[in-house]
C-alpha cells in the first residue's frame, strides 16, 4: 500500500520509496503514480480511470515526499506554484565531512544521453539549464555530514550532480560516486511546502528519512523537523 501522509478532494501527499518510479517509463515497472491510482480507485469505487495530476518528480533512487494534484484545477494551480518558486522542495542528504557548514551552488547542467546523467557544462553550451540550490550542514559525524538542500531549480539529477561537481559525492550514489549493494542513496525528500490549491492556505509536510545513511542522524532530524515548524507557524 502507498504511503499517504495528506489527502482531500483535491489535493494527495505520499511517500515514495527509494528505487521506486515516480511515474511509469520504458522498464514497465510498477510506479506511485500506478499505485495511488490503483489505491483511490478502489477505495472510492470510482468506475474508470482515475485522474491524477504528477506535480513533480522524483529520481528513481531518491526517496521522499511527492505532491499529486485530484483535479484539472488543482494540477495547474500546483504546477504554476512549482514555476513560480512558491513550491518549496526541500532535502536531507548524506555527504562526506569535509563539506562547508553553508553554501551556494549554481552551475549549468546538460543532460548526458548516453550516460544517463546531468554533467557540469559551459553556460553557453546547448541545452544548457541553470541549476541553483543552497545547503547548511546539521552535523558530522564518523566522516560524514548531514545536509539540508533547498532546491532553487529543478533539474533532473540536479542535487547528486552539483554535490558531487563539488568534489562531495553523496553516499551511496552510484552514478555520481560509489554505491554499495543494498544500501540506498542518501538523498531524501524530506519537507515540502506549498499552497493548498484551492483554499490557499500555506501547509508545509515531513517525511523522516530511511536507509543507513540517515540512522546515526536521528537526533540532527528532528531538531530539523521542530524548526521548521516553528518557522512555519
Amino acid at each position: 500500500m502507498p504511503e499517504i501522509i495528506y489527502e482531500d478532494n483535491h489535493l494527495l501527499i505520499a511517500v515514495k520509496k527509494p528505487g521506486q518510479l515516480s511515474q511509469g517509463d520504458r522498464t514497465g515497472d510498477r510506479s506511485l503514480l500506478d499505485e495511488l491510482k490503483d489505491d483511490v480507485k478502489a477505495r472510492y469505487h470510482k468506475p474508470g480511470e482515475v485522474y491524477l495530476g504528477l506535480v513533480h518528480r522524483l529520481d528513481r533512487p531518491v526517496g521522499g515526499l511527492m505532491a499529486f494534484a485530484r483535479t484539472s484545477k488543482a494540477a495547474s494551480r500546483l504546477s504554476e506554484q512549482l514555476r513560480a518558486h512558491d513550491m518549496r522542495r526541500e532535502y536531507l542528504a548524506v555527504t562526506d565531512a569535509g563539506i562547508a557548514q553553508t553554501g551556494e551552488w549554481h552551475d549549468w547542467l546538460c543532460w548526458d544521453e548516453e550516460r544517463k546523467r546531468a554533467v557540469v557544462a559551459a553556460p553557453s553550451s546547448p541545452k544548457a539549464q541553470e541549476a541553483g540550490l543552497s545547503f547548511q550542514t546539521l552535523g558530522r559525524k564518523d566522516g560524514t555530514a548531514l545536509v539540508w538542500v533547498r532546491l532553487q531549480t529543478g533539474r533532473k539529477h540536479q542535487i547528486r550532480a552539483q554535490f558531487a561537481n563539488a568534489g562531495h559525492p553523496l553516499l551511496f550514489d552510484a552514478r555520481y560516486g560509489q554505491g554499495e549493494p543494498g544500501k540506498d542513496l542518501a538523498l531524501w525528500g524530506a519537507a515540502l511546502c506549498l499552497r493548498h490549491p484551492t483554499r490557499r492556505e500555506p501547509m508545509l509536510f515531513f517525511s523522516a528519512p530511511k536507509g543507513v545513511a540517515f540512522a546515526p542522524y536521528q537526533d540532527e532530524i528532528d531538531r530539523f523537523f521542530q524548526n521548521r515548524r516553528e518557522e512555519h507557524a
